[in-house]
């Protein structure tokens, strides 16, 4: 069964707002926040390797992971 969308009009018949049902709105927010976490690790993760490339090209020495991972063991 399709979920009523309901849509408000200005006078000239343009949409303007929508109008969806409290449960279906939750599912939305739900996968929007999951898509925009993975779109923030996915974008650290290209800029990580823009960062490794540029040290690469200029010689600079990079941290290694394991010690980067290590760092805040103790």
């Amino acid at each position: 069964m399709a979920t009523p969308i309901q849509f408000i009009i200005d006078n000239e018949g343009h949409k303007k707002s929508v109008i969806v049902p409290y449960k279906q709105w939750e599912e939305l927010n739900q996968r929007y926040e999951k898509l925009n976490n993975k779109v923030q690790v996915l974008t650290g993760i290209q800029e990580a390797m823009k960062e490794v490339a540029h040290a690469r090209k200029t010689g600079k020495k990079l941290q290694a992971l394991t010690d980067f991972l290590n760092e805040n063991r103790d």
